[in-house]
């Protein structure tokens, strides 16, 4: 992904676009919070990129100011509660499957070095002679 830069824009002009571009949500302030849902991370309109289109027709586009993420206004929400709950429960249950996989690598590699040791040790030894 080539960076993009930001068109350098007073708050008035900027506030203006996120309310024409944004379709999906009505932004009244620059303050106000959306939830990426790319990149999980919650964002100011202040922060939001506005930049030229790349076809070179000279339109305006916004983006997420989320480094290597450029989530479009369809994919902010509001950060409500419920919508910052189920971010954390979601959050909490990926923490716990890692957690479980980590247990299991750790169970199988316990195994393997017991399994090992108890081969190596009760090896049959071909008399001398």
């Amino acid at each position: 992904m080539t960076p993009v830069s930001s068109i350098k824009l007073s708050d008035e002009e900027k506030l203006h676009i996120l309310q024409r571009l944004d379709r999906f949500r009505q932004w009244h302030s620059l303050d106000e919070k959306r939830y990426c849902l790319v990149c999980g991370e919650i964002i100011t309109g202040r922060e939001i990129q506005v930049i030229m289109g790349r076809r070179g027709n000279r339109s305006l586009r916004t983006v997420c100011p989320t480094k290597y993420c450029d989530a479009k206004p369809i994919e902010w929400v509001w950060p409500t509660d419920d919508v910052l709950i189920t971010i954390a429960m979601v959050e909490a249950e990926r923490n716990w499957l890692c957690l479980i996989r980590r247990a299991g690598r750790a169970m199988q590699s316990y195994r393997r070095k017991t399994t090992s040791s108890t081969i190596s040790t009760t090896r049959f030894k071909p008399p001398l002679g």
